[in-house]
């Protein structure tokens, strides 16, 4: 049975594979490489644009502690300096429970993810997945990991609008990227992939039983990479998160006008 399942597997790949090559464009990974801006446009056929002009609001990851993006390495692709980009032992287990009936479900490294932020359509679909395995292969093949990495913390949503580490950090803490400690770090981390449903926290003031929980693990994996220290580890884990402290006021929920988001 496994070998069958194997081979259908293996020949379902390259037919889906040949006839998504065919409609694949040319994707212009160098302007990826200086910039990035995310524009909706209305043909269908194209989700977004990218171009060379950089926001003024990009965080770079040269510029943030190790605990700020490993809380993300940690959270969704712990081999993320170590693969290729793909991750194909999750993919074929994808593939293996969706023909055996059930839901299609994700299996993506963080390179795929941005893949999947940058080219590629919304829906679960088989097509679309190898669609976003060959465009990750150009995106690993043209650069670097940490510009795949800084890239991804700029456009992933971590709220409903709200795109990008560097809004994140000011929405929920009033902070830079590069004053988040690790908690903080771990609390955005932890909203991925489903920051409307995993905001609830923010907005009720308090931890949900989930979240702490995911905070603390994601905490504990960044002890074991040697983000933080066995000491920071024991603090953190005590300490409260600046919104939970706060009561009868809003927070973090209004983001700074243009002008002064741009001086920090």
């Amino acid at each position: 049975m496994f070998k069958k399942i194997a081979l259908l597997f293996i020949i379902s790949l390259f037919v889906i594979a040949g006839y998504v090559l065919a409609r694949v464009p040319v994707l212009n990974i160098n302007k990826l490489a200086q910039g990035y801006v995310k524009t909706s446009v209305k043909d269908e056929s194209v989700s977004y644009l990218v171009t060379t002009k950089r926001p003024r609001n990009w965080a770079y990851l040269s510029a943030m502690p190790k605990h700020v993006y490993y809380a993300f390495i940690v959270s969704e692709d712990w081999s993320f300096y170590d693969h290729q980009g793909v991750d194909f032992r999750q993919i074929y287990h994808a593939v293996k429970d969706h023909l055996n009936g059930e839901k299609l479900r994700g299996a993506s490294t963080i390179s795929q993810q941005l893949a999947k932020n940058l080219y590629t359509k919304s829906e679960r679909s088989l097509e679309r997945k190898v669609f976003e395995l060959f465009t990750t292969m150009y995106l690993e093949e043209k650069l670097t990991k940490d510009r795949i990495l800084e890239t991804y913390l700029n456009v992933i949503e971590f709220g409903k609008g709200l795109y990008g580490i560097k809004n994140a950090s000011w929405f929920y803490f009033k902070k830079r990227p590069a004053d988040l400690n690790p908690k903080e770090s771990a609390f955005l981390a932890m909203l991925l992939p489903n920051p409307k449903v995993y905001s609830q926290s923010f907005r009720d003031k308090k931890l949900t039983e989930y979240a702490s929980a995911t905070v603390n693990s994601i905490l504990r994996k960044m002890k074991v990479t040697k983000a933080i220290s066995e000491e920071e580890l024991l603090a953190f884990q005590k300490e409260h998160l600046s919104f939970e402290n706060i009561k009868g006021s809003e927070g973090g929920s209004k983001l700074l006008l243009e002008e002064e988001f741009f001086e920090l």
